[in-house]
């Protein structure tokens, strides 16, 4: 007779419900079970009511926080896998009192990076307004904005921040930067001028933000800055929401205070129906897609797979004939 699987795996907010054909799960078959969840939910009772028979919960970035309060209503967590190589969003001294092992994959900044030239390029070509313009019978309906010549003002120069600012010399734009702990050398290696907050925000036609969400930096963007910013200048943030005060920056769009926004990131996600963000002119957002690329989930859920799989074999509760290995 057959062993039943003896573990349960979670995987959390698969809002494309592609999961499953992202990694091989079948190398689990004869040690797991594997159910997946596409909708998010947000309330902890129903967070725990949803976990509570599963040993393993995958989770994806921080769409679901794993707070102390929820992570001690489930006595049969025993493994949190994260995709990336930091979570914010678990409380790993909740964990780590509960003896749950922490798991992490690999990660690239590529997506992101791309994602921020694409938010760029669309807000200041207008292109979704252009191409529904051509779909409703109209033709040429804006003036965009170039790129060269201008001067592209980075909020932190780390992994992405540094690619970022690279490919915007390669446009012909002058780089400026600024963040807490930025230096004078650093900027110089990537092509950029170390300049105060302030004159970043006042010299940049775009503010592209590429710094860690901390609590130095929440709320690090708001009416103060963006009050400094010129009218025909564009906020991007492919970073966190948090980092710009949210209230602030539709009051600027609201009164035309800047020219435009383009966000991937908000304060909460996802992004409630009848939000502001919805219907704001000048706002470019997309749902939190920075990450959500073809070879960065076969990375994410092919290092889950591995990571659970290896946390079997070395907690010594494989099945004798598993395939894992």
């Amino acid at each position: 007779m057959t062993a039943e699987p003896r573990w349960k795996i979670a995987i959390l907010d698969d809002y494309q419900g592609v999961a499953l054909r992202m990694a091989d799960w079948s190398v689990l078959s004869n040690d797991a079970t594997v159910t997946v969840f596409k909708d998010h939910v947000v309330e902890p009772d129903a967070i725990v009511g949803r976990l509570t028979d599963f040993d393993i919960i995958c989770v994806m970035r921080e769409r679901t926080p794993l707070t102390r309060a929820i992570i001690e209503r489930l006595p049969r967590l025993r493994v949190i896998m994260s995709t990336g190589p930091r979570n914010a969003s678990i409380d790993l001294e909740a964990a780590n009192e509960r003896g749950i092992s922490v798991l992490h994959t690999g990660y690239s900044s590529s997506p992101t990076i791309e994602l921020t030239w694409a938010l760029i390029l669309a807000s200041m070509r207008d292109i979704v307004g252009e191409s529904a313009a051509v779909r409703e019978g109209g033709w040429q309906r804006s003036v965009g904005d170039d790129l060269a010549g201008g001067t592209l003002g980075v909020l932190g120069l780390g992994s992405v921040g540094s690619q970022v600012a690279r490919i915007g010399r390669a446009f012909g734009m002058d780089v400026i930067a600024w963040s807490q702990n930025l230096t004078e050398d650093r900027a110089q290696e990537v092509g950029a001028r170390l300049v105060t907050k302030e004159e970043l925000f006042a010299q940049a036609d775009i503010v592209t933000i590429h710094v860690v969400l901390s609590q130095r930096t929440r709320g690090l963007v708001g009416a103060e800055e963006l009050a400094l910013m010129k009218p025909t200048a564009r906020l991007i943030n492919t970073s966190r929401g948090p980092i710009v005060v949210e209230k602030a920056l539709i009051d600027a769009l609201r009164n035309g205070r800047i020219a435009g926004a383009a966000i991937d990131v908000f304060d909460q996600e996802p992004l409630p129906l009848d939000h502001p963000f919805r219907a704001l002119p000048r706002l470019l957002a997309t749902p939190h897609i920075g990450y959500v690329s073809r070879n960065l989930y076969r990375r994410f859920y092919g290092d889950t797979v591995q990571n659970i799989g290896q946390w079997i074999r070395e907690s010594g509760t494989a099945s004798p004939s598993s395939k894992i290995g």
